[in-house]
């Protein structure tokens, strides 16, 4: 009997000994995050990928799997949507369709990467099954790996109900659901008059945001020389309200009347896109007036990862 015991706990702290060891393993094989500041370089609508993923609260495209991918998979629908219940990086709909989600609570330093995962792990769950993403998906596939590139054909939407199948939105659950998602959006209008300008209207105040398609530094410059001119503004009783940073590019941000209609401020955001244009285009080093408004403008900058 003692013998019995004896062997007994031999095994216990042998197999204690084996999980710490390969606990020890597991820590050794951490994937390490990695940080790329400009995720989305590269493809051709950069500036509205940035603008959907900060931006737009409810808006989706449709998205065309690269070919490798089609031959494998089959040509199965893929939609990205700006946020999708609960966060959730992606779902796989009975019928086949895949969503992948812009925002969402975990990423690693590579939202491409993390993009890209989430449609890997889509296609290869079942149709219907509950996709279960890698919060550090490690090296891998990036987003111009896994997708045709091309313009994204934007939707926005005033409600979550493109996140249903005909009919859920029937069940009372459902709908008390989908009535607290869609009470956190807040109005928004794409702008004609530049790519990635929104119009949007939070709370008691209405803005005008537009993500700068061009190199950080350059388009400092520009802004500053226009400050340092007086042609900051989109016209009278508005306001430089600030930049964000975010992936890589300027996001200017201008408060403005909260009652006048998102288009009429698509002549005014036009003429700007001209004097910033001609801005951006001056070879001249920054002045002392224009050093002295790039201080300025650095002091209202926010940075978004």
């Amino acid at each position: 009997m003692g013998k019995r015991r004896k062997s007994s706990r031999s095994a216990t702290a042998g197999a204690s000994s084996s999980a710490s060891g390969e606990s020890q393993t597991g820590k050794r094989q951490k994937v390490r995050d990695v940080f790329v500041p400009r995720p989305f370089e590269g493809l051709t609508d950069e500036v509205e990928w940035i603008a959907l993923r900060e931006l737009v609260p409810a808006a989706s495209a449709p998205l065309t799997l690269a070919p490798h991918l089609v031959e494998e998979y089959g040509d199965r629908p893929v939609t990205l949507a700006t946020v999708l219940p609960m966060a959730t990086p992606a779902i796989t709909k009975a019928d086949g369709r895949i969503m992948i989600g812009l925002q969402r609570h975990v990423q690693s330093g590579d939202v491409s990467r993390d993009l890209a995962e989430a449609l890997l792990c889509a296609l290869r769950t079942e149709p219907g099954g509950t996709v279960s993403v890698p919060p550090l998906p490690g090296e891998g596939p990036r987003l111009p790996d896994v997708l045709v590139d091309g313009p994204l054909d934007i939707t926005l939407h005033d409600g979550f109900e493109f996140w249903l199948d005909p009919g859920a939105a029937d069940d009372p659950n459902v709908k008390a659901s989908l009535e607290r998602a869609d009470a956190s959006i807040y109005p928004t209008v794409r702008l004609a008059a530049a790519p990635a300008a929104y119009w949007c209207q939070v709370s008691d105040k209405s803005h005008v945001r537009w993500v700068l398609p061009d190199d950080e530094d350059a388009a400092l410059d520009a802004l500053s020389r226009l400050s340092a001119a007086g042609e900051l503004l989109l016209g009278p009783q508005t306001r430089f309200a600030g930049m964000f940073r975010a992936h890589g590019r300027l996001v200017p941000v201008w408060d403005i009347p909260r009652d006048a209609a998102p288009d009429s401020w698509e002549a005014p955001l036009a003429d700007f896109a001209k004097r910033y244009g001609a801005a951006l285009a001056e070879p001249a080093p920054l002045d002392a007036a224009g050093r002295r408004a790039k201080q300025g403008l650095l002091g209202r900058q926010l940075t978004l990862r």
